[in-house]
Order: C-alpha cells, then structure tokens, then sequence
C-alpha cells in the first residue's frame, strides 16, 4: 500500500516523538481537520502490517512500536532481564485495573480482597499503570488506569484487544455493596 503524503508525514513525527501524540494535536500541527488525521492513520496501520513496527492507539493517542513478534531480540538488544516478570499479585491487580479502569486503590482492595499497594506500586513503577485523576467523592481517591506501556507489554495495539472475560467471571468484577 502507497501512503499518502499526510500518512509519510504522520509516520515520520511518530518515529521521532517520544511519547504517544494526540490526533488533535496532528490536526492543528498538519493544519488538516481530525477525520484526515484519522483516516491518514489507517492507512498507516495497514501499510505497517507488513512491517516491524505498528500503530499502538490509547484513546486519541498514537505512537509506533515495535511488533509483538520481534520482542524476544528487542528484549535482548536492549538487556532487558528476563526475571523481571510480574508477581500473581501484580498481574492480578493489573488485569482488574485493565478491565475496570478508571479504577480506586479501596475499588480493587475491594475485588481482591487484600491490599494492593505493593503490587501497584510495582504496576506504576514499570510504568504499567498511572494515576489518571480524583474521583469525585469524599476524600477525592486517585483513580488509576493503564498506559501504552501496558499495551505494549501485552503486545496489543488498544484496549478493544483485550479479550471478553467469560460470563463465569464477570460477577466477580462487581464491586461489593458498601456496609
């Protein structure tokens, strides 16, 4: 597939970005409106199937990333220790967060039913995991989701990738009633 010349110039600022860009940001810096943005990036999207590197999409945001295929090198490329593996704790808290994001630290206490602190502290401390705003209730708890450093982990693209939780398990997610 031939990119258009907005798709070449989107693929070469997410090449040197450092950290995701928002397509309304293209659209102001491109001095295009949102929906070329959008359809610029599809077609970026496809033409990179082919390729070692993908669009990684978190809401509005963008960035290229290495292929999930090619991570094993890269890891060993860049030193990356293989025992640096997530707790069961840390991967449960992580899986709640992921699929009840924006989420409370007494919300997922409350789901697992013990404290969660060390295991988010290691989520946040990867970069897995960040603080993304109060709730607004009494005593305005952080409310906590997951970045495109966990896309990236997972090797997905967006949180639409994550797959359905059996109906066996869905009931569990509810949060229990106060009191």
């Amino acid at each position: 597939m031939v990119l258009s010349d907005l798709g070449r110039t989107i693929e070469a600022l997410l090449y040197v970005a450092d950290s995701p860009l928002n397509e309304q940001d293209l659209a102001q810096l491109l001095e295009t409106d949102v929906a070329s943005i959008q359809n610029a990036l599809r077609q970026l999207e496809q033409a990179l199937m082919e390729h070692g590197l993908r669009l990684q999409r978190s809401g509005n945001r963008v960035q290229l990333t290495t292929a999930p295929d090619t991570s094993k090198v890269i890891e060993r490329y860049l030193g990356v220790e293989e025992n640096s593996k997530l707790s069961p704790a840390a991967l449960e808290t992580l899986a709640i967060i992921a699929y009840k994001q924006p989420i409370t630290r007494a919300q997922i206490e409350a789901l697992r039913g013990v404290n969660c602190e060390g295991a988010l502290h290691s989520l946040i401390t990867r970069s897995l995991v960040a603080a993304v705003g109060r709730l607004e209730q009494v005593g305005r708890p952080v409310l906590y989701a997951t970045t495109s450093e966990f896309l990236q982990y997972l090797g997905i693209n967006a949180l639409s990738e994550l797959p359905e939780l059996p109906a066996a398990v869905t009931p569990y997610l509810s949060y229990p009633a106060p009191g």
